[in-house]
């Protein structure tokens, strides 16, 4: 999950693989065309190989899911987004319905659409607060209570898909963040997968805020475990606790998102090197620091301010933009985040 609708891709050449040993073939600039026509190459083998009707249909639909919500989604590439976790089930009078009304309603006035998973309780009141125009909705078709809310029912933003794994995808990519409210064993699983996706450099780096009800503790209670079951036991790395935000306060989960694009802007992977494009350049002190403090992170140089690349011509509205680029090893996510919080409060 290596592309964002609004940062652009991370990568502007893909690796070709040989089907049989996976050995890397060449690296070249692949177009659109030829890349429809490895999928059309990829259908006809499902032939060849015998597949399983099963199988097949899988395949076909999530495809199918996939294309329809990138066409939905198309209009609104260059708007900001946010997703919105957290349980159907709590009514909109509960304390982290109202959380996640206000923080919609905040993130909808600086000019973010909200998406959610279109059902009721958090959900809805994600919706509520975005209001209809700014509202996104990813339904998944469930044998019981999965009916889209009153606010985005009928919608063109609304989708409906079968599958979780597309449905989750598309969180993923089209968000540039995602606010938690409390949920149950969804809400849970999605924290972690998009926790798994940017710690382990699957995802582009984006805010992760997870917002209780005011004097709540339910993000708590999970923050006890991270630390006294996960951290202690070297399960995951101190840095990695930087890759999100617990509060029970809508003004600093809405300051967690709106001050992470303070300067930094978007990122992607140019011939090995990371690309951190920015809405200024970092000032001379800022930049000493992150050399001192932040050698740790390289595979080899230093950090290097630069115009765009000339494999970044795709990106022709982005080319105004300073970037720092770096040879990034590639695994300290959470140490990166740490790095893009000092571009945002020194620049």
């Amino acid at each position: 999950m290596e592309t964002h609708s609004t940062n652009g891709p991370t990568t502007p050449f893909e690796t070709l693989h040989e089907e049989d040993t996976g050995r890397v073939e060449d690296r070249r600039p692949i177009s659109v065309e030829q890349l429809v026509q490895q999928i059309k190459e990829t259908a006809d083998k499902l032939i060849r190989d015998q597949a399983p009707r099963g199988d097949v249909k899988l395949l076909n639909t999530a495809l199918k899911e996939l294309r329809y919500a990138f066409k939905v989604l198309a209009p609104y590439r260059n708007r900001r987004k946010v997703t919105v976790f957290g349980s159907a089930r709590l009514p909109l009078d509960h304390p982290a319905c109202r959380q996640a009304v206000e923080f919609s309603r905040r993130m909808a006035l600086a000019q973010f659409m909200v998406i959610t998973g279109a059902a009721s309780g958090i959900m809805e009141a994600g919706h509520i607060g975005a209001g209809r125009e700014n509202s996104i909705g990813v339904n998944i078709l469930l044998p019981f209570e999965q009916s889209a809310n009153a606010i985005i029912a009928g919608d063109t933003k609304l989708m409906h898909l079968k599958y979780f794994f597309t449905r989750k995808l598309l969180f993923v990519k089209e968000s540039d963040a995602v606010a938690l409210f409390p949920g149950g064993f969804g809400t849970q699983d999605e924290g972690f997968e998009v926790l798994t996706l940017v710690q382990t450099g699957k995802s582009h780096l984006f805010p992760i805020v997870m917002v209780d009800e005011q004097g709540g503790d339910y993000w708590r209670h999970w923050q006890r475990f991270v630390e006294d079951v996960l951290l202690a036991r070297a399960l995951i790395s101190p840095p990695d606790l930087a890759l999100y935000k617990i509060t029970d306060s809508v003004d600093e989960a809405v300051a967690e998102v709106l001050s992470f694009y303070r300067v930094y802007h978007s990122m992607r992977y140019v011939r090995g090197r990371l690309v951190l494009r920015l809405q200024r350049p970092p000032t001379e002190v800022a930049l000493d620091r992150i050399r001192s403090e932040f050698a740790d992170i390289l595979d080899s140089g230093t950090f290097d301010l630069t115009a765009a690349l000339p494999d970044e011509a795709n990106d022709p509205h982005l080319a105004a933009l300073p970037r720092l680029h770096f040879h990034f090893n590639r695994h300290s996510m959470g140490r990166l985040r740490m790095l893009i919080d000092v571009l945002n409060r020194e620049g």
